[in-house]
């Protein structure tokens, strides 16, 4: 009994132990990483597209997709340029992206901050992602690009 009692405990710290793991594998960096990866792409970009919310839910919380997908659904239906008339991971329209990283992040409990930089025609750019555990997985809350130019939420906000 006491040996059936034991193997019970460890199958279950075991279990307990998977479990975070596999809440945690996602740190905020690579989810970052992901996405500027997946936009690259083209094939995975969860921007300007229609056809796939589940591209937009991977990396973004609820809220921030819904805009996002409101933006692209809305200018594609009424064929115009929605709220995103540039690139929202280079805050740009052209680019010429050298120097690219992402540092590591600021975790506070159930949120963290993540920095991307790079240069953009020479100019220095430091983007930081807001992020929040999300069901056990990071997600993307907003993006802030610092200075006068805002947050990705506030352009929206300040578009209606």
């Amino acid at each position: 009994m006491k040996h059936l009692a034991t193997l019970i405990f460890l199958a279950l710290s075991i279990a307990g132990f998977v479990t975070v793991a596999n809440s945690q594998t996602v740190t905020p960096e690579a989810l970052v990483a992901d996405l500027y990866k997946a936009h690259n792409s083209k094939t995975r970009d969860p921007f300007y597209q229609t056809k796939n919310r589940a591209l937009v839910d991977k990396y973004f919380t609820k809220s921030l997709g819904d805009l996002l997908w409101n933006d692209a659904v809305t200018s594609a239906k009424n064929n115009e340029v929605g709220v995103l008339d540039g690139d929202p991971l280079y805050n740009a329209q052209d680019m010429e992206i050298k120097n690219f990283a992402i540092g590591h992040a600021d975790i506070k409990g159930e949120t963290a901050t993540v920095a991307a930089t790079f240069t953009n025609f020479g100019d220095k750019q430091k983007l930081i992602f807001h992020l929040k555990i999300v069901a056990n997985v990071w997600k993307v809350d907003d993006i802030d690009y610092g200075g006068d130019v805002g947050t990705l939420r506030s352009w929206f906000k300040n578009n209606n």
